[in-house]
């Protein structure tokens, strides 16, 4: 996020904006390019390795529940609006 403010008169309060949000802007650059540099090639790897099996489980157990016939569709349909109407 940049952050600037400014007042005085319109050249004094726009020059005050400008540096303020210059200011802002290279803090920001600054504190987030330090916390990706400090993570090693080896831990980043092991975290999307991590990540990704993670995903491909939630992908298997969805696949599970979901992969049902037209029947048992059918039959959910009816068990959600009979406790619907409830």
């Amino acid at each position: 996020m940049i952050i600037g403010f400014g007042f005085g008169n319109p050249l004094t309060a726009l020059v005050m904006l400008l540096a303020t949000s210059a200011i802002s802007y290279g803090l920001y650059r600054w504190f987030s390019g330090r916390r990706v540099r400090e993570e090693s090639p080896e831990r980043r790897r092991e975290a999307l390795r991590r990540y990704y099996r993670e995903q491909r489980e939630l992908a298997r157990r969805m696949a599970s529940e979901f992969d049902i016939s037209d029947e048992e569709i059918e039959r959910r349909i009816e068990e959600e609006l009979r406790r619907d109407d409830r």
